[in-house]
């Protein structure tokens, strides 16, 4: 029998479940301060990714590599990022959050001034997977710090408002490194990678809280983290609900992931006018975490989720209606993705939050095995599908509607599941 997940408790207020006191040199931080930095921290993968977009040819040119050689790097990123992320958690529930956090900051400074460095596509491939395993312990670690401190509705709002913030980096990402490569060139990417990751670790080490104490902490051996992962990974509606978000969130990353090739060769575009893309799509997360973090606690997760739902398939089947009958142009291309991830935004933090609390005290370990599902759908995307979509626009807007559908599909089994594991 699957462990049910905690009742409902009272809602509060985000400020009354900030961490308890911190030595003198790190002063707690407020609800919206925690979520800046969290949200910082999580940005660190999309300017990983977004930024360096633009600079495929510029990459291909200087390092005499292939279009495909260059797509790899983003590829070797992805799986890297997605093997990591199995263990971001569990070292979090064993060493601590904050210690991760500050491991995980400066290997990615190291692999950052690697791939600024990088004399040929081969070293690229190795320094971008050293931040690859690295990059994503501010999402998964972040995730378990939420539900540390907050509770249900609360813990809602914490996690829409990282997102809403977060939702930035998404935005400016290729356009800082469309401005970059035209001014400078595309070391200069990673080189203002490596000043961010560096300033936020100094944040880190001095701002940031301990959210788990040494007592709350696991075992750090073999035998247990494999009876935790079993326990995970045994459970169906652990697996429906994470597929729910890597789904949804596959339906959009299939048109990042494209970007290089979809954009100049379907909208004639250049490396400075990937705002097109980005810009429509970060909207609709920034005022999906919005409507996300207003209605959290006025209603069940699951009605929240039907209404993220109704955008998603709306906006899925709307383009691809429009590609069947019109060629791509602008702005009805891209127009529909500022509704499919407005939709996004709204499903993202029930599902991920009911898929948390089915193992309430292994949350840093759920959330790395959920990251995983995520980001290993994203690296099959990146590397698979997207290269045999981006010519097309409209086999482009087939793909996010199966994703789309797909994930309505498992949703849907989640609910009658849970019903007749209740009888």
């Amino acid at each position: 029998m699957l462990p049910t997940p905690p009742a409902n408790l009272p809602d509060k207020d985000l400020d009354d479940n900030v961490p308890p006191p911190e030595p003198a040199h790190r002063k707690p931080l407020s609800s919206a301060a925690l979520a800046t930095v969290l949200a910082a921290l999580s940005m660190i993968g999309p300017f990983s990714i977004d930024a360096y977009l633009p600079a495929f040819p510029n990459i291909q040119a200087t390092l005499h590599a292939t279009p495909l050689e260059v797509q790899q790097s983003l590829t070797f990123y992805m799986l890297a990022f997605a093997g990591m992320v199995l263990w971001h958690g569990a070292l979090s529930d064993a060493f601590g959050r904050r210690n991760v956090i500050l491991v995980s900051l400066a290997m990615f400074a190291i692999g950052t001034l690697g791939c600024a460095a990088a004399h040929t596509v081969h070293y690229l491939w190795v320094f971008r997977v050293m931040q690859g395993v690295s990059a994503g312990a501010g999402v998964v670690v972040g995730r378990a710090i939420i539900r540390d401190v907050c509770e249900d509705a609360a813990a809602a709002r914490l996690l829409s408002l990282v997102t809403m913030i977060f939702s930035i980096a998404p935005a400016i990402a290729p356009i800082l490194g469309g401005w970059i490569v035209t001014l400078f060139d595309w070391r200069a990417i990673f080189l203002s990678l490596l000043a961010y990751s560096t300033l936020l670790f100094i944040f880190c080490y001095r701002r940031l809280p301990e959210t788990l104490p040494p007592e709350k902490r696991h075992p750090f051996n073999p035998r247990f983290l494999m009876r935790n992962y079993g326990d995970v990974l045994r459970s169906p509606l652990f697996h429906l609900k994470t597929g729910v978000v890597a789904l949804n969130f596959a339906g959009l990353f299939i048109y990042i992931s494209a970007a290089p090739i979809f954009l100049p060769e379907q909208l004639h575009l250049g490396a400075s006018q990937f705002a097109w893309l980005f810009i429509p799509s970060v909207g609709g997360v920034f005022l999906g975490a919005l409507a996300a973090n207003r209605i959290a606690g006025k209603m069940t997760f699951a009605r929240q989720i039907g209404i993220g739902f109704c955008f998603l398939l709306s906006a899925s089947t709307i383009n691809l209606l429009y590609h069947i009958f019109q060629p791509p142009a602008l702005p009805w291309t891209v127009l529909p993705l500022g509704f499919y991830t407005f939709g996004m935004s709204v499903v993202a933090p029930g599902a991920t939050l009911l898929a948390l609390d089915l193992f309430p005290h292994i949350r840093g370990t759920v959330a790395s095995v959920q990251s995983f599902a995520v980001t290993l759908l994203g690296a099959i995307v990146a590397g698979v599908i997207a290269p045999v979509l981006s010519h097309s626009a409209l086999w482009l807007a087939a793909g996010q509607m199966a994703f789309s559908a797909s994930a309505l599909a498992l949703w849907l089994t989640s609910r009658y599941y849970r019903r007749m594991l209740a009888r």
